[in-house]
């Protein structure tokens, strides 16, 4: 009888199970208050989410030991805290971000015009537009303007404090135009979109390990007071583990629509959450206001991110850019440093290890450190674009 016990726990273990999701359990996780002394480089906590100043954040990374305390407080916020934080004034500057609003909508008038383009995982056909991998069309569109867009320190910081180093930055815009219904609660890439019947078949330990894969994140490229719509977020939803499996469970789902919280925002904040923690893009209630937020995805070196991204495309395009907004002085060696990391290919695996051995290492050169390499030495255009063709042609089996 106590061998058959430990049977059955270990099953419980290791096998998760809609049926086995208790709400009760649930309620004990999420009803729960941020104190904000837990957070010493927080501004304010409004509904149970940490708002930060981008600024003082800034200043607060000045020295190694400020920006690890810094990197391990959002870390901590994400995980076990609330699971999101707004970023007020991410982008001091809104005119890039403007800048970069005229691009979307030119992709959006276009994707109309042909017909083209997706929808939304978790709402009505017809209630946004969507420009599905915007970080490559944007990037191809506005060199640039992509340039000192993903130069922001915010977005490399928060990734950078969840991923680590050599993410792997993905991103779609979504439009919520007036009367736009909201999606439904979800949780996000990669458990997120699956169905039950799939999520049973993984071990407990990968519904753990699937959130740390992954950093969810918005740009605001309007002001979005709340009749406009903005994201639906549930604080510490991200802290229960069977939460894949929960949100198909009418019970769970209630209590989301009951509970969920929302926060206005302005045109240049950046939210960043967890991709566990249960959200849902609200109603755009609004007459007027067409809700537009480039959504970041960003994966960890060690993931598979949700779309292909033609990197070596991408590399070749900001380069020259970059250059020229080096050389001017118009971007600084971090700023670049930031936007070739949400560009280039940070990882060196995987590669074919008979033409691109590790020399003088343990991994091959990656595509990241081409371009930094090109940069300092100040190659031409066309030497940049041979290396970079030289490389991927190495990488191929």
């Amino acid at each position: 009888m106590k061998t058959d016990n430990k049977a059955r726990q270990r099953l419980d273990r290791v096998w998760l199970s809609e049926d086995g999701c208790d709400i009760e359990e649930f309620r004990v996780e999420v009803e729960r208050q941020t104190n904000l002394a837990d957070y010493p480089h927080a501004l304010a906590c409004e509904k149970n989410v940490l708002i930060y100043d981008s600024a003082s954040l800034v200043s607060a990374c000045a020295t190694t030991e400020g920006r690890r305390a810094v990197l391990a407080e959002i870390c901590e916020s994400l995980s076990t805290g609330p699971g999101v934080a707004v970023f007020k004034h991410a982008y001091a500057d809104t005119t890039v971000i403007d800048a970069a609003s005229g691009i979307f909508d030119a992709i959006i008038e276009e994707q109309h015009r042909t017909n083209s383009g997706g929808g939304d995982h978790f709402a009505k056909p017809g209630a946004n537009d969507r420009i599905w991998n915007s970080l490559e069309k944007h990037c191809l569109k506005s060199p640039e303007n992509f340039a000192a867009y993903y130069a922001n320190a915010m977005i490399a910081l928060v990734s950078e404090a969840w991923l680590g180093p050599n993410y792997q930055m993905t991103a779609q815009v979504n439009r919520v135009n007036p009367g736009g219904a909201s999606q439904a609660a979800h949780r996000d890439y990669h458990l997120g979109f699956q169905t039950s019947a799939v999520i049973e078949q993984y071990p407990a330990h990968v519904h753990r390990l699937s959130p740390v894969l992954t950093l969810q994140g918005a740009v605001a490229h309007c002001d979005m007071p709340l009749e406009s719509g903005p994201t639906l977020f549930l604080p510490y939803s991200q802290t229960f583990v069977p939460g894949y499996l929960a949100l198909k469970r009418p019970e769970f789902r209630a209590y989301f629509d009951e509970h969920h919280v929302q926060l206005p925002l302005e045109n240049g904040d950046v939210v960043f959450f967890n991709p566990a923690l249960f959200h849902a893009a609200g109603s755009n209630r609004s007459v007027d206001i067409k809700r537009v937020a480039n959504l970041l995805q960003v994966s960890s070196a060690f993931g598979r991110a949700m779309e292909t991204v033609d990197r070596v495309k991408m590399s070749a395009a900001l380069y020259p850019a970059l250059a020229t907004l080096t050389a001017s002085g118009a971007l600084s060696t971090a700023e670049a440093a930031n936007a070739i990391a949400s560009c280039a290919e940070g990882y060196s695996f995987p590669t074919n290890l008979d033409r691109d051995p590790p020399i003088g290492g343990l991994a091959p050169k990656t595509q990241a450190q081409l371009m930094h390499e090109a940069l300092a030495g100040r190659w031409s255009e066309a030497d940049f674009r041979s290396a970079l063709d030289e490389q991927a042609q190495r990488k191929l089996s």
